[in-house]
């Protein structure tokens, strides 16, 4: 199975966050659209991880 974590960007904040967790491709889509709805949240992406990181 593949593994998607989201990157983005936050006012305030010089360095791109990246979630914790990984995701399937479905949940990764979901919760993108969930960050992208947090107040200054911006430049939101989905990126493939390597098996096991």
């Amino acid at each position: 199975m593949e593994s998607y974590r989201l990157q983005w960007t936050k006012a305030g904040r010089d360095e791109r966050q990246e979630s914790a967790v990984s995701y399937s491709a479905a949940a990764a889509e979901d919760y993108k659209a969930l960050k992208e709805a947090e107040e200054g949240v911006s430049d939101v992406e989905i990126v493939k991880v390597k098996p096991g990181n």
